[in-house]
């Protein structure tokens, strides 16, 4: 009979073999071989590693049969393949969409819009508010959204903006300063659509456009005209510098224009042309008519009869037309601008010019303490038209190119003033 002896496993000793205890050592030295290349999505994607780097790339075909590379950026190999097809899913959608394969940045726009309007001002199809525009996105726009994607900014984004660009301007922007920002926003926008980076049903959050209300621009007085007129004659023939002296006769033409005609600085006024401009006969009497075209839309406009001694110097000074008499120049439909340095070249802007003409005649600012503009002569116009030459309203709005019920609305106070003679 077999007897069965049962020994606690603790008490058991398993003593190994020599060949045995060779073994573990022999694994130890096999080294596990990582892949060096993968292929994913059946072959169209790519992930592989370089010798000297520790990161995998990637490379997929295009729509066009051409290979995109990338890096993931990812030294783990379960990160780099989660990250390479996330990469050729947004590659494809893009491409559905007909967009660019690498979204820029907003830096990368801003500088594709910036020369563009800069290009358009120099070559004369560009609006003087681009000037605006530019300050905007190189003093407020770029600096604070320099790397972000256009795209992935949120409304947060742009709120935090708005209320970081209040504190650099130290006060709260009014109406018509928001307005600007918005455009030159939407520039942008236009921009980044029109060369295919984004789509243009990426939605991006707007500017708000809610600020103060804008003042009533301060008018010159009938005497402070008159001063003015007077002494840019003299002024004129003191610049220092050769700039002073080609722009300051042009600011005195510029300044008598507006306020002649009432038409809109920028835009409306520097694109007349020798060819806007001709004779309009009314019966034995002959105006002055120009056509501008701006804001609103093209019209015709009749300047006051001392207009034509503006043309005359302007006329006198330009080398294109010097040659051509003056009774003549009109006829001949000459396509050149008339708010020109002798060269031909004019100016991107002359507002600075006007600043130091306020400052050195002292008219700067209204007796209520507002600083004049190139735009406080429009209302100028408006204001002596009204009050001095009793024009109706209705003939007014024709003239300056706005409804009548905002010409009411803006001069609606002088009402009572027209009619003081009735009313006393």
């Amino acid at each position: 009979m077999t007897k069965v002896i049962k020994v606690p496993e603790s008490h058991l000793e398993v003593i190994s073999s020599p060949q045995q205890e060779s073994q573990p050592s022999a694994l130890s030295q096999l080294k596990y071989a990582e892949p060096t290349e993968l292929y994913l999505r059946d072959g169209e994607v790519v992930i592989h590693r370089r010798p000297e780097s520790p990161l995998w790339h990637c490379r997929f075909k295009l729509q066009d049969g051409s290979w995109h590379r990338q890096t993931t950026k990812q030294a783990s190999i379960e990160h780099a393949v989660r990250t390479a097809c996330d990469l050729y899913d947004e590659t494809r959608f893009r491409q559905r969409l007909g967009l660019a394969q690498k979204s820029p940045t907003f830096a990368e726009i801003a500088h594709a819009t910036l020369y563009s309007m800069r290009q358009d001002l120099d070559v004369g199809i560009g609006k003087s508010v681009y000037g605006s525009y530019i300050t905007c996105i190189e003093k407020y726009f770029l600096p604070y959204f320099q790397d972000k994607r256009l795209e992935e900014i949120t409304y947060t984004d742009v709120h935090e903006f708005e209320v970081w660009r209040n504190r650099q301007m130290n006060r709260v922007p009014r109406v018509s300063t928001l307005n600007n920002f918005a455009s030159a926003w939407t520039k942008l926008q236009i921009t980044a659509i029109n060369k295919g980076w984004i789509s243009d049903r990426v939605a991006i959050p707007k500017l708000t456009a809610r600020g103060l209300k804008g003042k009533t621009r301060p008018a010159f007085t009938r005497e402070e005209i008159d001063h003015l007129l007077e002494f840019m004659k003299d002024w004129i023939n003191h610049g220092r510098l050769e700039i002073e002296q080609l722009t300051r006769p042009l600011l005195r033409d510029y300044v008598e224009m507006l306020l002649y005609t009432g038409m809109r600085h920028g835009t409306e006024a520097l694109n007349i042309c020798w060819n806007n401009i001709e004779w309009h006969t009314q019966g034995d009497k002959k105006y002055l008519r120009i056509w501008v075209s701006g804001k609103t839309g093209g019209r015709w406009l009749i300047a006051k009869h001392k207009a034509v001694d503006v043309l005359k110097r302007l006329h006198s000074r330009q080398e294109v037309v010097y040659e051509i008499p003056f009774d003549r120049l009109f006829e001949t439909r000459c396509p050149e601008k008339i708010f020109v340095f002798p060269n031909g070249h004019q100016p991107m802007r002359i507002d600075g010019a006007f600043k130091r003409l306020m400052r050195d005649s002292g008219l700067g600012l209204s007796h209520d303490g507002q600083m004049r503009t190139l735009y406080s002569l429009r209302h100028t116009y408006a204001t002596l038209e009204l009050l001095e030459n009793k024009t109706d309203i209705h003939t007014l709005s024709k003239q300056m190119g706005n409804s009548a019920a905002m010409i009411d609305r803006h001069y609606s106070k002088l009402t009572a003033t027209m009619a003081a003679d009735r009313l006393a």
